[in-house]
């Protein structure tokens, strides 16, 4: 079964990269591209600044960018993926829903809406079943699902792995070293970020201490609760140009030794989707690594990679890495689209 989509938001750096995932994907035949009023009606070619590191696909080159409105979207998409600005995405997306559309998002609005899954496949795949709940309190017959901010994607399997295993984790602290393209193409300038480091990336660290503890809580069939855990964050832009590097400090109840953690996350199952690399967290004994430039397109840029892993006075330590604009944007919002295609919502 060939899936027919569309991107909203699709000349903008994810929209961008969606392009690039769906384009030879198996299960998807892109449809329909829509952008802001000013590249309403040019061709993709002529609409999008193409920045990506492969040629623009000549499949969707000539095709017609449509502004993001549900009435210029043909009837026969079954699935939207969108990387609107979340200004724009809180007013639109729900209008696409409600127009019968599902909507797999990257954009942050209504990630911790108690009706709207935030989903990682290999994490959490039962939270999607709370589009059942929404499509009851809403009344939609469409449907939106979330991707967690790029950062939040990079440590929550290592978490995952860690309660997989059995560990009662109770504080996590994490600094984060975040590459210039999670800003956007213009979003951080050279004069900024040459031979410099930013320590603060506005609401970066809201977003992980909340999202963390969405979906890595309890969904009971009725409703979601938020995992008990803390979680402290200090988020920094760093001169690379993809891939997000974590320092990820965590207390449990009882001792985690390092060879443990490691085998912990070393059995962590993938899942049977294609965008799911195998393993899901490469672990390295190196100390040195993960690193970016060498480590982020582990499992094309799907796979988050984990090591440095040491004991420390505050309990266990280790550095993580993911890259973040496929598995921590693009990437993320193609496999929640599988997803809903295996679980039978489209």
């Amino acid at each position: 079964m060939t899936v027919r989509v569309g991107v909203l938001g699709a000349t903008g750096a994810v929209g961008q990269r969606l392009i690039q995932l769906l384009e030879p994907h198996d299960d998807f035949e892109i449809a329909a591209l829509t952008a802001s009023d000013d590249s309403a009606g040019k061709s993709y070619r002529e609409a999008a600044k193409w920045r990506v590191d492969s040629p623009i696909p000549e499949s969707v080159a000539e095709t017609t960018v449509t502004a993001t409105d549900p009435d210029e979207v043909p009837d026969d998409v079954d699935l939207l993926f969108s990387s609107l600005p979340s200004s724009v995405g809180e007013a639109v997306e729900p209008a696409f829903c409600e127009a019968g559309y599902v909507v797999s998002s990257n954009s942050s609005n209504a990630r911790m809406a108690e009706d709207v899954p935030l989903v990682i496949p290999e994490v959490n795949a039962d939270h999607l079943d709370l589009l059942d709940v929404q499509r009851d309190e809403r009344g939609w017959n469409g449907a939106l699902v979330k991707n967690p901010n790029c950062s939040t994607i990079t440590f929550v399997p290592t978490l995952a792995a860690l309660e997989a295993a059995g560990y009662d984790l109770r504080r996590i602290h994490v600094a984060t070293l975040q590459a210039v393209s999670g800003a956007g193409y213009d979003g951080v300038t050279s004069m900024e970020i040459i031979d410099n480091a930013v320590p603060y990336i506005g609401g970066e660290e809201d977003k992980l201490e909340t999202e963390s503890r969405k979906l890595l809580g309890d969904f009971d069939g009725a409703e979601l609760s938020l995992n008990d855990f803390e979680v402290a964050a200090s988020c920094n832009r760093i001169p690379t140009l993809d891939g997000h590097l974590e320092n990820v400090f965590v207390e449990g109840a009882d001792d985690i030794s390092p060879s443990g953690a490691k085998q912990a996350m070393r059995d962590y199952p993938s899942l049977d989707l294609p965008s799911s690399p195998d393993p899901l967290i490469h672990v390295f004994d190196q100390p040195e690594r993960p690193q970016p430039r060498l480590d982020r397109n582990l499992g094309d840029g799907m796979a988050v990679a984990a090591g440095g892993f040491r004991e420390s006075t505050f309990g266990l330590q280790y550095n993580c890495l993911a890259h973040n604009t496929i598995r921590g944007a693009a990437g993320a919002s193609v496999l929640n689209g599988e997803l809903l295609l295996s679980e039978g919502y489209l």
